[in-house]
């Protein structure tokens, strides 16, 4: 059931759906219908048609007679977001490198020691949340607000994969590394050590994800 907080219910309702279907709780092909989701989530169809409208905007559902399609996230757009990630990501880190202050490299510090707490807690939920909280702050780093806005839902998008990386322990121990390699270029001010740590990065996410790895 959403919770009514300062947060708008319309952006509440896109922001649980969309995490439901990214996770898989709403699998490829299930008919989503403002009727259902009023039900499911107490809340009257205008905060749930308009998330509807922003989930189809995103690509994530498609409008049929039907109703609601979900089409989530496939092999292709899966090859797409993390091309995109790798060009865009390696540029984010580098202007972070340049661009950082001491408060921010401190935020970067704290998502990344979290990390590390809850790896040796073995805690995926956190160790998830934590990743997501790293590359929030770093591509804040970038000073560019267009980096942060195309890089953020792109990460968002590939939460359920992120999951089942952070499960593995092998890739979790790897990233939460990367993570650290990044971190270190950025609070020394390598800007090329940065850009081809955040590289390798993405792209050592990526082979894991489709059962690549080196």
């Amino acid at each position: 059931m959403i919770e009514h907080k300062t947060v708008s219910l319309a952006d509440q309702v896109f922001e649980h759906l969309e995490r439901d279907i990214l996770t898989g709780k709403y699998q490829r092909g299930e008919i989503l219908t403002e009727s259902k989701l009023s039900a499911e989530l107490g809340v009257s169809r205008t905060p749930i048609r308009e998330a509807l409208r922003r989930l189809d905007q995103e690509h994530i559902i498609e409008e049929t007679p039907k109703g609601s399609v979900v089409v989530g996230i496939n092999e292709k757009d899966l090859a797409d977001i993390f091309m995109i990630r790798k060009s865009l990501e390696c540029l984010a880190a580098s202007l972070a490198a340049k661009n950082r202050t001491e408060e921010q490299i401190g935020e970067l510090r704290e998502a990344l020691e979290f990390q590390e707490f809850y790896l040796h807690k073995n805690d995926a939920e956190q160790i998830k949340q934590q990743d997501g909280r790293f590359h929030t702050v770093l591509y804040k780093l970038s000073g560019s607000n267009t980096f942060y806005d195309i890089l953020v839902p792109l990460h968002k998008k590939i939460q359920k994969y992120r999951r089942a990386s952070v499960e593995s322990t092998s890739r979790a121990e790897a990233s939460v590394a990367e993570h650290r390699e990044i971190f270190e270029a950025i609070e020394a001010g390598n800007a090329d050590k940065a850009a081809i740590a955040a590289s390798k990065h993405v792209e050592n996410a990526y082979r894991h994800i489709i059962g690549k790895d080196l």
